[in-house]
């Protein structure tokens, strides 16, 4: 997760409350998706963004969850995501995410 959107994060949760957002990723790999969940829930792990130290608690899921996948339209889904099911480690991704998301204080 870069560190411009650390920050717009950590001013989202200050504005709206870290109950109120939900983080979607569509992290390429289940290792980036586990980094930037960590992000979000427990902190920046680099220790080198505007996350660094703030347990957020975010909820926050990868976009090819299923929890998330019913939630799109299947056109819509199909037209943006579709391709990526088939070349992504789908199963790794919601693992990882999951994993994370099982840490939230």
């Amino acid at each position: 997760m870069d560190l411009q959107s650390q920050e717009v994060i950590k001013r989202l949760a200050e504005e709206h409350g870290p109950e109120r957002l939900l983080v979607l990723l569509g992290a390429p790999d289940p290792e980036a998706a586990e980094i930037a969940a960590e992000t979000v829930v427990l902190g920046d792990p680099t220790y080198a963004g505007a996350l660094t130290e703030t347990q957020l608690g975010l909820e926050v899921y990868h976009v090819l969850e299923d929890e998330i996948r019913m939630q799109i339209p299947p056109d819509v889904f199909e037209e943006q995501i579709g391709v990526m099911v088939d070349v992504l480690d789908a199963t790794g991704l919601a693992e990882a995410v999951a994993a994370m998301r099982a840490k939230r204080p």
